[in-house]
C-alpha cells in the first residue's frame, strides 16, 4: 500500500461544508439508513440515501416516506432524487424543503439501468438538454438554500457525449455542485473509468465544485483521481462493498495527522465478522424485522468476505441466514485471528457488466429537443417504487 498523504480543508457544497471532500454515492439497495450508519462509524463525509423517485414521493408512498426518514444521529440528511418531469420533480424537493427532510438534495441523472433509461430517465435524459435545464432550474428554484447537486454520467455512449453541456447547465441554473461517473450509459460498470472526462469538466465548470466518481476501489485511488484530474472530491460507490471501513482510509488520506503517513485498516477475519454482524444488527433495525434485515445481509456476504479463507460451504449458510442467532452461530465457526489477506481482499467489486447498446426510447437520438412521442414515453418513466 502506498503511504502517500494529501492535506486538504473542508470541500463547500453550498452551505455545507464537509471535513473531507468524500460522498458516498446512492447505490439502489444499499445505501438505506443501516449502510449509512456503518460508514459514518468509520468516517466522515456526506452519505447520501438511495434513489428516490420523485412521483412516489409526492404521492407519499410508505416505501419513499420510510427512505427518506433519516436516524437522528444523521447531522447531514442527503436525499437523491430521480425524476424526468420539471414540475413532478419541483414539487418532491418543495417537499423536502417545506417539511424540514433533507439538508441536501441531489438529482440522479446516471442511472444506466435499462428499466430506466428505456423511458428516457437517469443516463438518457441530459441528451434532451432543454428538458434537463427545465428540471435542473425548478429544483434549484424550489431547493432555495439547501444546496441542490446533480450527478451524471459522461452521456448515452461515445457518439452521444453530454457531460460538459450538460455541466455547463447545471452551472448556470445555480446547481451546487456537479459529479460526473466518467463512464458512458452504454458502458454500465465494464473497463475502466475515464478519469480525463473529470478533467474536463473540471475545466468547463468553474464555479462550483466539480466531484468525481469511478474505479475508486482505495484511498489511494482516490488521491490519484484528485492529483490526476484536479476534483474537488470523490463520490465512491461500489469500492465500498463489504468494505465500510475504506471512509476511514479515506479520512485519514484526506486529512491526516502532521506526523505520520497515512495507514490503512487491514481487517483480520474477526473485525470482519464483527462488522458483517454489526450489519445485519442495523438493517434489522432499519427494518423493524429481524428476517428482513437477515434477508438483506446475505447480498453483502461476498463482498464482506472476499478475499479471505471461508469456505463454499459457510458461504452458502451465511447467504441464507434467517436470524441473528444462526448469524452469530455461523461466524462463530471462523477463526477470528486470521490476519488480513492482502491484495485478494482488494481491488474491484461488484457487477461490471458488459458495454451494451443502451435501450432508450424509439427516436430519442433523433434530437436533442423533446418532440411528440418523447412525451408520451415520459409519462410512464418514473416507477411507482423508490430506492432501485
Amino acid at each position: 500500500m502506498s503511504s502517500t498523504t494529501l492535506s486538504r480543508g473542508p470541500l463547500a457544497i453550498g452551505r455545507l461544508a464537509l471535513d473531507v471532500p468524500v460522498v458516498l454515492a446512492p447505490m439502489a439497495g444499499i445505501t438505506n439508513t443501516a449502510f449509512r450508519l456503518l460508514c459514518r462509524e468509520f468516517g466522515a463525509g456526506l452519505y447520501v440515501s438511495e434513489m428516490i423517485t420523485s412521483r412516489a414521493l409526492v404521492e407519499r408512498t410508505p416505501e419513499s416516506m420510510r427512505l427518506i426518514t433519516h436516524h437522528e444521529s444523521e447531522s447531514l440528511r442527503s436525499i437523491q432524487l430521480y425524476g424526468v418531469d420539471p414540475k413532478t420533480v419541483s414539487e418532491a424537493v418543495t417537499m423536502l424543503v417545506a417539511e424540514d427532510r433533507a439538508d441536501h438534495i441531489d438529482l440522479n441523472f446516471g442511472c444506466p439501468v435499462p428499466k430506466v433509461t428505456r423511458k428516457g430517465g437517469g443516463a438518457a435524459l441530459p441528451w434532451k438538454n432543454g428538458l434537463f435545464r427545465d428540471i435542473v432550474e425548478g429544483a434549484v428554484k424550489a431547493a432555495g438554500d439547501i444546496p441542490l447537486t446533480v450527478k451524471m454520467r459522461k452521456g448515452i455512449d461515445a457518439d452521444h457525449l453530454t457531460y460538459l453541456e450538460a455541466g455547463r447547465i447545471a452551472e448556470g441554473a445555480g446547481v451546487a455542485a456537479v459529479a460526473l461517473h466518467a463512464r458512458t450509459a452504454s458502458e454500465f460498470y465494464s473497463g475502466q473509468a475515464d478519469w480525463s472526462a473529470i478533467a474536463k469538466l473540471k475545466e468547463t465548470v468553474t464555479s462550483v465544485p466539480v466531484l468525481g466518481n469511478g474505479d475508486i476501489w482505495s484511498a489511494d485511488d482516490a488521491l490519484r483521481m484528485v492529483e490526476e484530474t484536479g476534483c474537488d472530491g470523490v463520490v465512491v460507490g461500489r469500492g465500498c462493498l463489504g468494505r465500510p471501513w475504506l471512509f476511514g482510509d479515506l479520512a485519514a488520506a484526506f486529512r491526516p495527522s502532521a506526523d505520520s503517513a497515512t495507514v490503512t485498516f487491514q481487517p483480520s477475519l474477526g473485525q470482519v465478522a464483527q462488522t458483517f454482524r454489526r450489519h445485519a444488527e442495523l438493517l434489522a433495525e432499519f427494518f423493524d424485522s429481524e428476517e428482513r434485515g437477515c434477508r438483506d445481509i446475505r447480498k453483502h456476504v461476498a463482498w464482506y468476505f472476499k478475499g479471505y479463507p471461508v469456505g463454499g460451504d459457510l458461504r452458502a449458510r451465511l447467504a441464507t441466514v434467517e436470524s441473528l442467532a444462526q448469524l452469530d452461530e455461523l461466524l462463530g465457526t471462523l477463526d477470528w485471528s486470521m490476519p488480513y489477506p492482502g491484495e485478494g481482499a482488494e481491488g474491484p467489486r461488484g457487477r461490471a457488466g458488459t458495454p451494451k447498446k443502451p435501450a432508450l426510447p424509439e427516436g430519442w437520438l433523433d434530437s436533442q429537443e423533446l418532440v411528440g412521442h418523447d412525451r408520451v414515453t415520459l409519462v410512464g418513466a418514473e416507477l411507482d417504487t423508490s430506492g432501485g
